[in-house]
């Protein structure tokens, strides 16, 4: 039986994007493999919901939609995807998000690591390992200078070497990584970061490839918070673990 891939999409707010996102999947890649696309919106109040519905037509042997009738949070919404690959049995996972910011033509590269390296818990797409390519693809100068900071920190802390300890983008091989490490990580906007440090406790290897990003008009209302977070979780993790 060939492996199971899982790809979810989250969303929340994304509007026409999501149908940018739907068109950059790597289904060349895909065609032969036993795959699904899980849709998984967070409560959206906006058209969100109108173009998910035109995807579900358009797609539908492939597409399953998921409409969270409260909203969950960016990590309770992942460990719910995340729940239903490990209950439908899928060997791998791919996390997009539906902004379109991380572009989903990399996921065959994440899904194929994965396979051909067994040892691998989890392929992260890094933007950071051509600085400049960040640069190109409008990231914020202060979430790019952030994100070299925080990131070495992390390096420097836990002997890693890391690029981009940042990143939202993540592909899962879900027989290496057991169901209930993701049962206690962070409902919220450090679901990745905890997910990184869980690893790292669990002596878990983590690959990342590098990727091309691309950032929109949106601005986030949280990157001071999610840095304060970020920082406290890693100078708690290695004071403590």
């Amino acid at each position: 039986m060939k492996d199971k891939i899982l790809i979810f999409i989250i969303t929340y707010k994304a509007s026409f994007r999501v149908l940018d996102v739907i068109r950059k999947i790597p289904f060349k890649y895909l065609k032969n493999k036993n795959y699904k696309i899980l849709i998984s919106d967070d409560d959206s109040r906006d058209n969100t919901i109108e173009f998910i519905k035109k995807i579900k037509k358009r797609y539908s042997s492939k597409i399953i939609v998921n409409f969270n009738k409260l909203n969950m949070g960016y990590g309770k919404n992942i460990k719910k995807c995340i729940n239903y690959a490990y209950k439908n049995n899928y060997t791998y996972a791919v996390m997009i998000h539906g902004d379109n910011q991380y572009d989903p033509k990399y996921s065959s590269i994440m899904i194929e690591n994965l396979i051909k390296n067994k040892s691998l818990s989890a392929t992260v797409g890094s933007r950071m390992t051509k600085k400049m390519s960040a640069i190109k693809g409008k990231m914020p100068f202060y979430k790019f200078i952030g994100n070299i900071f925080l990131t070495g920190l992390f390096n420097l802390l836990n002997g890693t070497n890391f690029t981009d300890c940042h990143t939202g983008y993540w592909a899962y091989n879900l027989r290496s990584i057991k169901k209930n490490i993701f049962k206690n990580l962070d409902d919220s906007f450090c679901f990745d970061i905890d997910l990184r440090l869980k690893l790292l406790s669990e002596k878990k290897e983590i690959k990342e490839i590098p990727i091309k990003t691309f950032y929109g008009t949106e601005r986030s209302s949280v990157h001071l918070v999610y840095a304060v977070r970020f920082f406290l979780k890693t100078i708690s993790f290695k004071l403590f673990n």
